[in-house]
């Protein structure tokens, strides 16, 4: 795990930049509502109004995530609205909630957007819990939502905006289907029925702070396509949890919420989950767990008997999430990890025919939006064979195949790189081999995603034409994956 924090690559200091304008954006939020005259809770909801819309808005492009950011009042302010009314009303509130719930995981089919939309909607109301909304503060937490979402907006596209130098994102979207075969239709179903389980499990243990459990069953749900995913992320979770809390007992407790150190707290603690997002789910809770330590700092109601409370509460969200998964509709991890696979390995193509194309003079060829897209797509492979490569998994042998099958990717990704560097260059010149080995990869990726059991490939001489080298890698491993994939007797890499 700290490897994974401190080693892992940030290419353009990408994960740097999103941390800091993170701080930023956040920090402004606050001053911003503060100045407004906000109470306490109105500063702490807009600072998480902020966080969200600087967080999870992930549109391919600026005027896309422009779009999404204006849209999360939209749907934010109505939730909050219903989740203040029905303060009193705790049957209603519930039932809401789980409908919020449902919806929100259900809204993933329409991509990014609604991805995003659904999340902010679910944690508005998670907020009012947090917070304990009533209808009289109502006027003020909206005006901190709209506030904050400015705030945040002007410095994601006005300040510093730094996807306007960057191609577009490439968002892989999730395994299609219809009805109960969609894998976003089954994991809303799935949500609801694990939250709804939280809910109950979770006011036995505490009537006060049961939206914990709540949280942490959703949270485990965000991000994954399949039971292996949502096993791994909610260990990952409460590790990351049990680890904050401790962390919490040795910092946020002594602070107890002073001003100034609880501030630089938690712009630290914004900063960790901003950096850490994308390589760590467990430090990325350690520092969500911080967070929320600090902020009840500030309300004053932070205790080591809270700090229990919240372990007790994440261990019921947790177990809601793996009931779920486990008997409700479960979406087998050999499905969704082979059609992340083949995605992958088609990009693979896609990437050298438009590096070949360029490197042969096409005018509008450009490799760079599918590298990016290929980044992406390894990305989900990884997650998708998590549970394989899991230290507590007891398959060594298919945990073998799984990290096998990552490092030839990675490698052809590695020489996907190299090639477009080349391609980039305005003076590499086209070399006629360069067709038929962009055919053998294309026939070589044909061969893996049609379940051929062996992509066979001729031994090629050393090359010094840069090109073709990597070309002549990428060949190599697509070759080596065959036997990983389909293991010794033809089985696949994961069960069902």
């Amino acid at each position: 795990m700290l490897k994974r924090m401190f080693v892992a690559p940030d290419p353009g200091r990408a994960r740097l930049r999103f941390a800091a304008r993170a701080v930023l954006g956040i920090g402004l939020a606050v001053v911003v509502c503060g100045l407004a005259g906000h109470s306490l809770p109105g500063v702490v909801t807009g600072g998480l109004a902020a966080l969200l819309a600087l967080f999870t808005v992930t549109d391919a492009t600026v005027r896309g995530q422009a779009v999404t950011t204006a849209l999360l009042p939209v749907v934010g302010l109505p939730v909050l609205a219903a989740a203040a009314e029905l303060h009193d009303d705790p049957l209603l509130r519930d039932l809401t909630f789980l409908a919020v719930v449902g919806a929100g995981v259900y809204a993933r089919r329409f991509g990014p957007r609604g991805h995003s939309l659904g999340v902010f909607a679910f944690m508005t109301f998670f907020v009012a819990q947090f917070l304990h909304a009533t209808p009289g503060r109502l006027p003020e937490l909206s005006a901190s939502v709209v506030l904050s979402v400015l705030s945040a907006a002007a410095v994601r596209f006005g300040v510093w905006c730094y996807e306007r130098r960057l191609p577009p994102a490439a968002v892989p979207a999730p395994p299609g289907g219809t009805g109960l075969n969609r894998i976003t239709t089954r994991q809303a179903v799935q949500a609801t029925a694990g939250a709804a389980f939280a809910l109950v499990a979770g006011q036995l243990v505490s009537g006060e702070r049961w939206y914990w459990a709540v949280g942490a069953t959703w949270w485990i749900f965000v991000n994954t396509t399949s039971r292996g995913e949502t096993l791994v992320r909610g260990f990952r979770r409460v590790l990351g949890t049990v680890i904050g809390l401790a962390l919490g007992f040795l910092v946020a407790v002594p602070v107890h919420g002073a001003p100034l150190p609880t501030a630089v707290l938690v712009a630290a603690c914004v900063f960790g989950i901003f950096y850490t997002a994308a390589v760590s789910y467990t430090w990325m809770m350690l520092c969500v767990t911080l967070l929320a330590e600090s902020l009840y700092g500030l309300l004053g109601v932070l205790s080591p008997g809270l700090l229990a409370l919240r372990l007790a509460e994440t261990g019921v969200g947790a177990l809601g999430a793996v009931l779920a998964v486990l008997f409700v509709l479960p979406v087998t991890t050999h499905a969704v990890t082979d059609a992340w696979i083949q995605r992958a390995l088609r990009c693979v193509h896609a990437c050298t025919a438009e590096a070949a194309a360029r490197l042969a003079g096409t005018p509008d060829a450009d490799p760079a939006p599918r590298v990016a897209e290929l980044e992406q797509l390894l990305g989900r492979v990884r997650l998708s064979l998590a549970p394989l490569v899991h230290p507590l998994n007891p398959m060594r042998g298919r945990k073998r195949r799984a990290r096998r099958v990552l490092a030839l990717l990675d490698d052809c990704a590695r020489e996907i790189r190299g090639l477009v560097a080349v391609a980039a260059d305005p003076e590499a010149s086209h070399d006629a081999r360069l067709a038929a080995a962009c055919w053998r990869v294309e026939a070589a990726v044909e061969a893996l995603t049609g379940g051929a059991a062996e992509v066979p490939v001729a031994e090629r001489p050393p090359v010094t034409e840069p090109a073709l080298a990597h070309l002549h890698g990428i060949e190599r491993a697509l070759a080596e994956l065959a036997a990983p994939l389909r293991g010794r007797s033809g089985s696949p890499l994961v069960g069902a």
